[in-house]
């Protein structure tokens, strides 16, 4: 069954791809509102004549309460459903997006402790969509589902920044950013009451051709470290986590400093590259979120490709998943390290 199959054209919409276009939204307005903020503390730092460690303060305070949250935002979803934590979630940043420019005008410690608010409901996207996707996609599909959740972050930041310049340059100010990615996560989260659901066996709606699709082909894929008795298309969980042996795993530490280096250029870029365009560039300030907009361009026409080749290699070329994910994982970390040697 294709991802898209022919049904979709008789007038039946997979439930799935409604579920992964939500979680595509979700993570585009997620990075919207983490990201908008490198582009309004231009403007706020002219105002309230912020220094370049007031501003580092700031931006890196979200990731203090991005942090908490990660980790423990996956085990509520296992337990009580993606929905309902990435639901919570969207309602915590909407709320504190919105609370933003009223914390600014306050203090500086009051808008620390709002970014902070706003890092602990964004810090449970990407776990509760991987424990979403786990439930909703066979094997054979989450290489593109995943794929395609990964490129909406650039394409929510390249949409984002340019609106964000926009509208910190006109009439209304820099607390127009906050106004209007706020109302964007309310109605995200409205819709999401609506048509968001954990497990697909509780949609109403879904076709028996999809479900059986869905169920049979999770039910038939085993984990290959010894966790025979647990079945993924079941509702079952495992109570005790083998933490010991997952990080004996050299796989697993090569993943975790793989995504800190990535992680730390990636962030370095995403925060302060406005500001390195206009004061070392010396840009307009009316220009600079185009500017930093045309970077992520790249890794949109990526993102989307890279899934159907890690699909495509894996299931048809018959290549080992290791060599196929190390392959991908190097060309990235590579390209990303070449770029920011020849920055300056």
């Amino acid at each position: 069954m294709a991802l898209i199959p022919a049904s979709w054209w008789s007038g039946y919409t997979p439930k799935r791809i409604i579920t992964i276009i939500l979680c595509i939204f979700a993570v585009m307005i997620s990075y919207a509102d983490r990201s908008n903020m490198s582009i309004a503390i231009v403007y706020m730092a002219k105002e309230f004549n912020w220094n370049h460690i007031t501003q580092g303060i700031v931006l890196s305070s979200f990731y203090i309460g991005c942090l908490t949250t990660q980790v423990i935002g996956g085990v509520l979803a296992d337990k009580f459903g993606g929905k309902r934590i990435l639901g919570i979630g969207a309602a915590t940043w909407t709320l504190f997006t919105l609370l933003t420019p009223i914390s600014a005008r306050v203090n500086i410690y009051c808008l620390i402790l709002c970014r902070i608010c706003l890092g602990i409901g964004e810090g449970v996207t990407f776990s509760s969509i991987s424990s979403l996707i786990t439930k909703w996609f066979p094997p054979k599909e989450r290489s593109r589902a995943t794929s395609s959740v990964v490129v909406s972050i650039f394409i929510g930041m390249t949409i984002a920044l340019p609106i964000s310049n926009m509208l910190g340059s006109s009439q209304f100010g820099w607390e127009s950013i906050f106004w209007v990615f706020a109302i964007v996560g309310f109605i995200w989260s409205v819709v999401w009451q609506f048509y968001g659901k954990s497990d697909p066996r509780d949609y109403s709606g879904i076709s028996k051709e999809e479900l059986d699709w869905i169920l049979e082909s999770k039910s038939s894929t085993y984990s290959e470290d010894n966790f025979e008795h647990y079945q993924s298309g079941s509702r079952e969980y495992i109570h005790k986590i083998p933490w010991k042996l997952i990080f004996s795993r050299r796989e697993v530490w090569a993943i975790l400093l793989g995504e800190l280096f990535n992680s730390w250029g990636f962030f370095i870029l995403l925060n302060w590259l406005p500001i390195f365009y206009y004061e070392y560039f010396h840009v307009n300030i009316n220009l600079i979120g185009y500017y930093t907009a045309l970077s992520y361009f790249l890794y949109i026409i990526m993102g989307f490709t890279s899934g159907y080749i890690c699909d495509y290699a894996i299931h048809q070329l018959k290549l080992r998943v290791l060599t196929v994910r190390r392959s991908v994982n190097l060309i990235g970390s590579l390209g990303m390290s070449i770029s920011l040697l020849f920055l300056d």
